[in-house]
This record gives C-alpha cells, sequence and structure tokens, in this order.
C-alpha cells in the first residue's frame, strides 16, 4: 500500500468517525433540548400547581385575607375579602383606595410604613347596617430592610358586637324589670313598719299592692328560667296528637274572666284539625298570644283563634284581635326578649315582656315557625305552624 492509498484511507476513517461524533452530538443535544423542555414543562406544572394550592388556602379561610406590593397595589385578595367587602370585580393591581373608596383603610396601611405592625384595630363599614371588623397587619421587609409589602386580615366582628348588645340590653331590662316591683315591695312595707299597719284600710291597700308585685316577680322569674331552658335546649319534649279545638277552648275557660270584663267575645275557629305537640308547652304558646290579644283588643271586641291546612305536612294556626295594631317596623322585633311596641302601655298592662319570645322558642322547638302581620288601626294576627298529626 502506498502513502497515497494510506493517506486517502485515514481520510476516509476521519470522515467516518466525525460524521458518527456529529451525529452523536444532534442526538445528545436533541435529548438535552427534550430534558430542557420537560423540566421546563414540570417546573410551569409545579409552580401552578403551587399557586393553586396557595389560591385554595386562601380561599378556605373565613378571614379576609389582603396583600399589597411596596406600591400598595393589591396583589392578593381573597374570597373572604371579597364577601366582607361586597366586591364583584377583580381589584388586582388597584389601591386601596381605588378598590374600595375606604380612606380609613388606606391611612391604616400608610401607618404601618413606620409601626410595622397593628393589631387589633377596630374598623367600622357604612352602609344600611353598620359592621364591625378587626384588622390585624403588618409591613414585609426583604433581608436589606427595604419594604417588600404590606399583609392585612381582616376578621368580622358583626356577630359578636350584635351579640354583646343583646346581652347588655337584656341585663339592663331585667334589672328594670326586677327593680321596680321591689322598689314597690320595699316601700310599702316601709310605710306599713313606720306605722301604716295601724290603719286596716291603709294596710289592706299595701298588702294588696305588696302581694301584686311579688306574683309580677314570680312570674317574671318563671318566664326568664324557662327562656333559659328553651335556649339552652334543655327543655325535654313530650310530643303527642292534640286536637286544637279542645285545646283552645281549655285556655279560653282559664281568660274567661279577663275576656269578659273587656266584653271580649272569643271565637274558636280551629275545627277539626290536629297537630303533634306537647299539650303542656302547647297551652303556654294559646295562653300568650290570647293573654295579649285580650290585653290590647279593643273593648267589646272579638279574638278570633283558629287553625288551616298549610304547607304539606303542617297546620298553620293563628291567633287574631281587634286592637290598634302593630307598626310595620316593629312587626319584625315582636318576638324579641322584652321588645314593646308601646313600652309605657306594655306596663301598664302588666306582663313581663316576654310571653311572646316563649312562644316562638317553644314552636321552634316543635319545628315550626312564628310572624305576625298587622295594620295599624286593623288589630294583629299572630300565626304560627306545628307539624300536622295524621291520627
Amino acid at each position: 500500500m502506498n502513502w497515497v492509498t494510506a493517506m486517502a484511507l485515514a481520510a476516509g476513517a476521519l470522515a467516518a468517525l466525525h460524521w458518527a461524533w456529529r451525529r452523536r452530538y444532534e442526538r445528545a443535544r436533541e435529548d438535552a433540548a427534550r430534558e430542557i423542555e420537560r423540566l421546563n414543562r414540570a417546573g410551569l406544572q409545579a409552580a401552578a400547581q403551587f399557586q393553586a394550592q396557595q389560591e385554595a388556602i386562601f380561599n378556605s379561610m373565613i378571614e379576609g385575607l389582603l396583600f399589597l406590593d411596596d406600591q400598595g397595589r393589591i396583589q392578593v385578595a381573597n374570597r373572604a375579602f371579597a364577601n366582607l367587602f361586597g366586591l364583584t370585580a377583580d381589584v388586582r393591581s388597584r389601591t386601596i383606595m381605588e378598590a374600595l373608596r375606604l380612606s380609613e383603610l388606606a391611612e391604616l396601611v400608610d401607618f404601618l410604613e413606620s409601626q410595622k405592625r397593628m393589631l387589633g384595630y377596630e374598623l367600622k363599614l357604612p352602609g344600611a347596617e353598620e359592621r364591625s371588623l378587626e384588622v390585624n397587619g403588618a409591613a414585609i421587609f426583604d433581608a436589606g430592610g427595604r419594604r417588600h409589602g404590606t399583609i392585612l386580615v381582616f376578621h368580622d366582628l358583626t356577630r359578636l358586637k350584635r351579640l354583646e348588645s343583646a346581652r347588655t340590653e337584656f341585663v339592663a331590662n331585667v334589672s328594670h324589670e326586677l327593680r321596680t316591683p321591689l322598689s314597690l315591695i320595699k316601700g310599702y312595707v316601709e310605710t306599713l313598719l313606720d306605722g301604716a299597719m295601724g290603719n286596716p284600710e291603709v294596710a289592706s291597700k299595701f298588702l294588696h299592692t305588696i302581694d301584686r308585685n311579688a306574683e309580677r316577680l314570680k312570674l317574671l322569674i318563671e318566664d326568664l328560667l324557662t327562656i333559659s331552658e328553651l335556649e339552652s335546649g334543655r327543655v325535654a319534649l313530650n310530643p303527642g296528637g292534640v286536637s286544637l279545638r279542645p285545646a283552645i277552648d281549655k285556655v279560653f275557660a282559664d281568660f274567661k274572666s279577663r275576656a269578659d270584663a273587656k266584653a271580649i267575645k272569643m271565637v274558636n275557629d280551629a275545627g277539626e284539625l290536629r297537630v303533634r305537640a306537647d299539650p303542656d308547652r302547647l297551652e303556654q304558646v294559646w295562653g300568650n298570644l290570647v293573654d295579649n290579644a285580650i290585653k290590647y283588643g279593643r273593648p267589646e271586641g272579638t279574638l278570633v283563634a283558629g287553625a288551616r291546612l298549610a304547607e304539606p305536612g303542617f297546620v298553620e294556626a293563628f291567633v287574631k284581635d281587634d286592637g290598634p295594631g302593630i307598626p310595620a317596623e316593629a312587626l319584625g322585633r315582636v318576638f324579641e326578649r322584652f321588645y314593646r311596641v308601646d313600652k309605657a302601655r306594655s306596663r301598664e298592662q302588666g306582663g313581663t315582656g316576654l310571653g311572646l319570645s316563649i312562644v316562638k322558642h317553644i314552636v321552634q322547638s316543635h319545628g315550626g315557625r312564628v310572624w305576625a302581620r298587622s295594620e295599624p288601626g286593623q288589630g294583629a294576627i299572630f300565626y304560627f305552624t306545628l307539624p300536622q298529626d295524621a291520627g
């Protein structure tokens, strides 16, 4: 083999080697590109999955969450935040003032620039019904001390505020209802001890007043205990089939003397309907409603207690009077504890102010509901529903 042939063979071998290397290089580069693409897709999927998980966590919170960037623009606002502020549009990339028009909240964000943290700030939201929010916030800084953003957490205090207001009002009402008869009893007892016992006519009058106010105290305490038991669910009901006509007749007999004193005619319009209820508790319901109808019905008027079939499986019962009626703004509150449409007249008529609240709780404990309808000057009708008894 001469050198020319040898060089040709060497060149061919080198070309073949280069071509093989080139193919391996191209294949390796394609494999690397595919791997990079796969890793990028995996990274994007992981990032999207992480973001979705983060959003799911934020949206599952009952507290409103708001995250602002270093320019004060909203980056994250969870579902609870949108519900608290009644937002329907996307507020991301907007400022507090652009999104909510609440200067007080914008000032809180500015306040966090210097204080870095804020706890327990109470924010009142304007509207038809005032709402209260507790705001906790913190400024977020990076390792270099540069402000990175602000996070705010909102907790709705409205229900707690209403409960606290109801508790305070309840305590005040109970204190007033107890103090009035106690003051009268104490005053008359002191007068008797100071010498009025020597006058039989005066002593008898004072003792009757003391007895009447002691009875008022007894009724108030009994009603308070009943309300407490009903609200706590400790009352054990003994439901059975009750025929409404005789049940109403029994209550009418109990109140006959009071109705006769005002010449009020009582009409039983219950038909032959039966309900499934605790007889003793049902008697309380009828008694409280008939008592109110006699108190506020007009003299020589008519009181009607009756029932009819209403929604499937339920009987709708009612007590109707022909008194002055109830203003529209008071209809939604008449079943509240101690609520009185006319405070002066109610106390003059007697009673504890708990009767309708007891009615509501008894009916609800049977699975029914209560409501009232009235027009001023046209009397009032109190309705309640109870499960129908098939037997």
